[in-house]
């Protein structure tokens, strides 16, 4: 008769087939596993480092102000051309009415100046004019000065024969004297005129430059006019793009200067995936292999992408204080290369929910 001891035995030794069994299925589904594995690594390449990334722009001001007016809210998506802010544009105003009224002064400035060179113009022709007149004055001056001579010459021989009088004698002297004389008034009235007529062509040059340096000013002018526009019209600030707005930190009444970050515009319309692969990842990595990419906000749909570039350097490289290997004692770490992986589907509508920032997985098929 068989002890309890000897049924346990028994029993055992009846149950230890199936565990030979179940060992075997294991070890055969873990090899191939294992081996299925090896055989995806050799065409596949995969990372987890990687994250959504997309244009973000910051939203500035080109001049400085007081806000008026606070036109959008956090979180908000917004089109090209919206209007985000308001600054008070008062000043802005003041100084394109003073930029008008100096463009007005230098018009009236130019109109002046021309009426001066016109006036200058008319001077020179009146001058040459009165010179042209005393020529044809010291013209007959010089032929009665010459019939006034031969009459005296004349006279002076009879007077010596006692033919004519003492009277005609000197009658003749004096007709002589005054047509010499006024031969020499009318030269120098010549001379006067000449000195006058270059006198007024050196003020109509003069002038005429005045009217260059009048043009000059209205088109500086002109400028400051066009200035103080464009600085009124960047009171109004707008979206440059289409895209979702950051937080809000601005409010009505605070002053802001021309050229501060006041937040963030996220052009998501446009996003793209940058995944930081290992040094040693990247000997079969090609550009335009495809990529299936998987976010951990939408576990279970796959995006499809391809490689779209390598990055220059390394990640570290870029680093504000980039390591230095030569200052001490060096220890190899596996450095990462970032690599832009871009969508290519799309008609993808998750894409456009796809945040900056976010985590994905990347599997890039080297095939």
């Amino acid at each position: 008769m068989e002890t309890k001891t000897d049924e346990v035995k028994n029993g055992r030794k009846k149950r230890n087939p199936y565990f030979i069994v179940l060992l075997i299925a294991l070890l055969i589904g873990g090899g191939w596993f294992g081996i299925s594995k090896y055989r995806y690594s050799l065409h596949h390449e995969e990372t987890d480092d990687a994250q959504v990334s997309a244009d973000i722009l910051l939203v500035i001001p080109h001049v400085s102000g007081y806000i008026k007016e606070v036109k959008v809210n956090d979180n908000q998506q917004v089109k090209k051309g919206d209007t985000l802010l308001i600054l008070d544009d008062r000043d802005y105003k003041i100084k394109l009415e003073e930029a008008r009224a100096a463009l007005e002064i230098a018009q009236a400035n130019l109109q002046n100046a021309k009426a001066v060179a016109t006036a200058s113009k008319a001077n020179i022709a009146t001058s040459a004019a009165s010179i042209v007149t005393i020529d044809s004055q010291i013209a007959a001056a010089k032929i009665t000065a010459w019939r006034a001579n031969q009459d005296y010459l004349r006279y002076a021989n009879l007077i010596k024969d006692h033919s004519i009088t003492q009277q005609q004698y000197e009658q003749a002297w004096a007709a002589k004297e005054t047509a010499e004389k006024q031969l020499s008034v009318l030269q120098g009235q010549k001379n006067q005129a000449s000195h006058q007529t270059n006198a007024v062509t050196v003020q109509s040059n003069a002038t005429a430059e005045q009217v260059n340096v009048a043009q000059a000013a209205i088109r500086q002018r002109e400028v400051d006019v066009d200035a103080a526009k464009l600085g009124l019209s960047y009171t109004v600030i707008t979206a440059d793009q289409d895209g979702h707005l950051s937080k809000i930190n601005v409010q009505p009444g605070q002053f802001v200067q021309a050229g501060q970050a006041l937040f963030s515009m996220v052009h998501s319309q446009d996003v793209w995936v940058v995944a930081n692969f290992k040094e040693t990842q990247l000997n079969k990595m090609r550009e335009g292999q495809s990529v299936i990419v998987s976010a951990d906000a939408y576990p279970r749909h796959k995006f499809k992408a391809v490689v779209s570039s390598f990055s220059p350097a390394t990640g570290s490289t870029f680093a504000l204080l980039p390591p230095d290997n030569a200052s001490g004692n060096f220890v190899k770490v596996v450095q990462r290369l970032p690599v832009k992986i871009e969508f290519t589907d799309a008609s993808d509508t998750l894409i456009r929910k796809l945040r900056a920032g976010l985590n994905v997985t990347v599997d890039v098929n080297l095939d």
